[in-house]
């Protein structure tokens, strides 16, 4: 294998990050106004094609006003400063790390071989040229100080999905948290409790099936969503990696096949092009490879999903160092306060969160215990707080998702959403139909339970739900505290509403939808709208009967959750941006309860589903308006 050759590459990367740096802080037009700001390094300083500049195409902004937040250049700006200067440091960590030794049958890269691939894995995952614009990296929706979910409190307040390479063309749902996905196992139907298990992202698409890994299928995801990275051909994951700075960390990984593609002149052209365009024709695979050169490129992109998955499975992401787990380890040294011991008892008692976020403690009666007393002897197991599966809990329709108004062609000929206010995001429901906007299943059997999956959304790990950058201590108002959202679409904005939806979703329930609930009523506090999939709702929750302050104690307890009590969790202190305040003096939305009540909008009259969406057999059961 190649020995590295980083030495003469670091100067080279310093210079680029010197430029980017001063590049990202040029002040760009207001979103906000719908203007056309240039593009942070769209065709600029990393699009350049020999000596010819091409502008900007202009952006995408289907947007009625107030769905695009008015910082959302600067805010761009300063997360890719941010993720630059991790992945500068991450070059520096392989730099300084001894190398390792091949040895034995089967080879092993022996003494230093794991943690070089995690740090690999980590210069994948903040590597912004891996997208046709070279500006969007892995962290850019997934940073480290919010528990690697959306870093962009106003984006997590407004437009709920992040914007892509080209901008605005955004996703559809919440930056789902990372920390702990690789726990999640291959996707499997359970004959048994009949109900899937595992799989990686909000409606399980990532199977696993052919690497073994749902979360290294999940990393396969993003490079080449038309939302996200928007590269269009899985091999422009190669063609950028032969020109990387740490390439020969990955050689030394996996092997020099990379450098052995022969890609085509045009192959800049087409991974500058965001998939979806109307030039690819269609086409998934417009790079001509010859059929060996297409292997390689596969495996390098099955290489790219591996090493990110052991940086995601490794502590520096799936730490396991909150103050629950001190608490775990002992008990007396590292107690509980009041109101965190109180709200771990409601957790696993009167709240029935443990019936799906399982903690892993319990094994009791013990045999040591007197009259078989339940003390919760903890289990020898990890507790990753979550069952694996799927689960609809009625969220109402959150008219602020900006993939609801992509339903015009943008520069490219691309249009992200035609359906627009009438597509439903059946989850689970339309990944097992290979529908619209989810990936093929590959597991035809699959297909009838269907129906009975609609509306479904993975349970995510409770873990590192309340992480936040050290500044911002909390996710609730006043504060000062760090805007975050909650749920697959976004439509929570505090722990406080997350807890009072699961308490209180039946007992307010009304016959509107968001931005419409009837006078002297308050959204998310004694009105909650009506799901939008009605089907298959999960009927555990709803009527809980917690008081007020046994919701705040929750609360407190979701915050021992939070990696980084025992050690210091890496990258957390890497946040430039701002913190939120308010005063619940002069606004009536200052307080968990209500926050970003401020942001709601109406709801608009909603077509019926799509016929592309809930039309597609096995039909949704009942029919879905």
């Amino acid at each position: 294998m190649k020995r590295r050759k980083l030495v003469a590459l670091s100067a080279v990367f310093v210079t680029a990050v010197a430029a980017l740096l001063i590049s990202s802080q040029t002040v760009l037009v207001s979103a906000h106004n719908g203007a056309a700001p240039a593009q942070e390094g769209q065709k600029g300083d990393h699009g350049q094609k020999g000596d010819r500049e091409e502008p900007p195409p202009p952006p995408y902004n289907p947007y009625p006003f107030g769905i695009l937040p008015g910082d959302l250049n600067s805010e761009i700006a300063r997360v890719l400063r941010e993720v630059d200067n991790i992945e500068f440091e991450t070059l520096a960590q392989l730099q300084a790390l001894p190398p390792p030794t091949l040895t034995g049958l089967p080879p092993i890269l022996a003494n230093t071989g794991q943690r070089l691939n995690v740090l690999l894995g980590k210069a994948m995952n903040y590597d912004r040229n891996i997208s046709p614009f070279k500006d969007r990296a892995c962290a850019f929706c997934h940073m480290p100080y919010v528990g690697f979910s959306g870093p962009i409190p106003s984006v997590n307040l407004t437009m709920v999905a992040y914007p892509g390479s080209f901008q605005f063309r955004a996703g559809k749902r919440t930056a789902q948290r990372y920390t702990y996905s690789p726990s999640f196992p291959v996707l499997n139907f359970n004959d048994t409790q009949q109900a899937f298990f595992g799989g990686n992202f909000w409606d399980s698409r990532a199977t696993g099936y052919l690497l073994g890994s749902p979360d290294a299928n999940q990393a396969q995801g993003p490079p080449v969503d038309t939302q996200e990275h928007m590269l269009p051909d899985t091999a422009c994951i190669a063609f950028r990696l032969q020109s990387a700075v740490y390439k020969p960390f990955f050689i030394e990984v996996w092997g020099d096949a990379i450098d052995t593609i022969k890609f085509p002149h045009n192959t800049e052209d087409i991974c500058e092009t965001p998939g979806g365009a109307s030039v690819l024709g269609g086409s998934n695979m417009p790079i001509k490879l010859s059929p060996a050169d297409r292997s390689i490129a596969n495996d390098v992109y099955d290489h790219w999903g591996q090493s990110i998955d052991q940086y995601e499975t490794s502590p520096d992401v799936s730490a396991f160092s909150s103050k629950f787990d001190a608490f775990l380890h002992a008990p007396t040294t590292n107690p509980l306060s009041a109101d965190e011991m109180a709200g771990y008892n409601l957790f696993r008692g009167k709240a029935n969160c443990n019936s799906c976020h399982l903690d892993g403690r319990s094994t009791a009666p013990s045999p040591k215990a007197p009259h078989s007393e339940d003390t919760g002897t903890a289990a020898d197991t990890r507790p990753v707080f979550t069952c694996f599966g799927s689960a609809n809990l009625g969220l109402p329709l959150n008219p602020r998702d900006a993939f609801f108004y992509q339903n015009t062609p943008d520069f490219f000929g691309f249009t992200a959403n035609p359906f627009g206010f009438g597509y439903r995001d059946l989850g689970l429901g339309t990944f097992l139909r290979s529908g619209f906007g989810s990936w093929a299943s590959p597991n035809d059997t699959w297909t009838q339970f269907a129906p009975s999956s609609d509306g479904k959304m993975q349970v995510s790990s409770a873990r590192n739900v309340a992480m936040t950058p050290p500044q911002c201590p909390t996710t609730e108002a006043p504060g000062p505290y760090f805007q975050k959202e909650f749920f697959h679409n976004g439509y929570i904005k505090s722990l406080k509403q997350l807890v009072h939806f699961y308490n209180t979703r039946d007992l307010y329930p009304f016959n509107v939808t968001s931005g419409h609930c009837p006078a002297g009523t308050t959204e998310k506090v004694d009105c909650w709208p009506m799901a939008e999939v009605k089907n298959n709702e999960d009927m555990t929750v709803g009527k809980l009967g917690l008081t007020d302050t046994e919701e705040n104690q929750i609360v407190a307890f979701l915050q021992t959750l939070t990696d980084g009590f025992t050690r210091p969790y890496p990258n957390i202190n890497t946040f430039t941006g701002m913190c939120m305040t308010c005063n619940p003096a002069t606004d009536p939305n200052c307080s968990p309860s209500r926050q970003g009540n401020g942001f709601l909008i109406p709801t608009p009259p909603l077509p019926p589903c799509a016929s592309a969406v809930c039309g597609v057999p096995p039909f949704p059961s009942p029919p879905i308006p």
